[in-house]
């Protein structure tokens, strides 16, 4: 039986990283890319640039997820992963206090490693849902994780954005040094929050252990295993593409808002403030939808989000006044974490236990390679028409499919086949 302590160790993970996907990703990174790494370049081709910056690391993460969860699996070692992966996105975000203005190139070179550490420990940390939750847990807990991040990471938001905008008070010499600063805030925040997770929660190790060459031999095998059986798990499959679709949209706004903020001409300060309120308006609504989740289901929950972000681009589309980017903020933050918590709860319920690792690094390389999609289809939309309005108006493309493709995913039906995977591949003798 899993005890509280471990629950909630666990979801100190998404507290700890959470401020490099607000502060960093979200946040001050892309405002800070246009106004003071590539200040001298044109509106479009900085968002040709950051788009993909971003689409590189998705694709690099595309590549690595499903085989290094496959080895995590193999040799019992999601946390050992884990770790690395959160001290590479630690050591780099702190590395961005030194690039020096103008240095677009190495900010983005930076940038790319800090966001594979920060996507590659998430493979690990979402495996490591189903050691820590029981199968009706799932829910609530995902969405546990999902609003410590928000309060986290909306905490530290709130002291960077308070630093920058008074930064004499700080005893730094101007916003630009606070930014900098913030980037070392993040780092240190990350790192010390990340303690829990390693101390106290325990990873269940359903192989026998074996050595790093032997995990890597095991961990190729089970991964080329998967995606010869991955037919028997047809529902599983459907979700994965449905996910894929939806959730580009969801990660394409979370990295670009703040970049079509700016090119529509809106002034910094706000776009920082109203990502602030995203994040606090995030941190009770992911438990709503975790409660949501138990009471109608995930996939109900899932859709409803799905409707609002499609109303969030329509009306982002034809946006004209600062208080609509904050009330669209609201909006947000509203369903964000609660589309992000049930998706991975209800995939947890549709997938092996015993092969968390693996089937997490096929979730997290869908949701991963969804991300390459989006901000590139945003960048070339944005560089060839020169409309950033344009640009957002495509993301509704993948809400519209991905709701499409879900209303198909039958969840008992799913994990009847799940069940059915694991009993077969242990009667086969392949899981001791």
């Amino acid at each position: 039986m899993v005890n509280r302590k471990q629950k909630i160790s666990w979801a100190m993970y998404d507290w700890a990283n959470s401020a490099f996907a607000t502060t960093v990703m979200a946040g001050f990174f892309p405002l800070f890319f246009k106004q003071y790494w590539a200040s001298d370049l044109q509106v479009g081709e900085s968002t040709f640039l950051l788009g993909n910056a971003n689409a590189l690391a998705s694709v690099l993460v595309v590549i690595l997820a499903p085989v290094l969860g496959a080895i995590a699996d193999r040799g019992g070692a999601k946390k050992r992963f884990l770790m690395f992966f959160a001290l590479m996105g630690v050591v780099m975000t702190g590395a961005l206090y030194m690039v020096a203005q103008g240095e677009w190139g190495l900010a983005l070179v930076v940038y790319v490693l800090a966001v594979l550490g920060f996507s590659g420990s998430i493979v690990f940390y979402d495996s490591l849902l189903v050691d820590v939750a029981q199968y009706d847990e799932l829910d609530l807990v995902s969405a546990i994780g999902f609003s410590f991040g928000y309060l986290g990471g909306g905490i530290l938001f709130a002291f960077d954005v308070v630093m920058t905008l008074y930064p004499e008070t700080f005893g730094l010499e101007d916003a630009a040094h606070a930014v900098r600063v913030s980037f070392l805030s993040v780092a240190v925040w990350w790192g010390v929050f990340s303690i829990p997770v390693m101390l106290f929660v325990k990873e269940n190790k359903s192989h026998a252990p074996v050595g790093l060459a032997g995990a890597v031999r095991g961990g190729f095998t089970q991964l080329w295993d998967t995606f010869r059986q991955i037919r028997k798990l047809r529902v599983t499959f459907l979700f994965l593409i449905a996910y894929w679709l939806y959730i580009d949209g969801v990660d394409t706004v979370v990295r670009m808002a703040v970049d079509y903020g700016l090119s529509l001409g809106f002034d910094s300060n706000h776009l920082m403030v109203a990502l602030l309120v995203t994040q606090f308006v995030g941190f009770p609504a992911a438990l709503v939808f975790g409660k949501l989740g138990e009471k109608r289901g995930a996939r109900q929950g899932i859709m409803i989000a799905i409707f609002v972000y499609l109303l969030v681009i329509i009306w982002a589309y034809q946006m004209q006044h600062v208080w609509e980017f904050y009330t669209l903020a609201v909006t947000i933050g509203l369903v964000q974490g609660g589309i992000q918590a049930l998706s991975r709860s209800f995939y947890a319920r549709m997938i092996p236990r015993t092969k968390s690792g693996e089937f997490f690094g096929f979730y997290n390389m869908m949701g991963k390679f969804a991300a390459v999609l989006g901000p590139l289809m945003m960048g070339w939309v944005a560089i060839t028409t020169q409309s950033p309005r344009l640009s957002i108006l495509s993301v509704a493309l993948l809400f519209i499919a991905g709701a499409v493709l879900l209303a198909l995913v039958d969840e008992e039906k799913g994990r009847s086949q799940a069940m059915a995977f694991e009993a077969e591949q242990d009667s086969d003798g392949k899981l001791p």
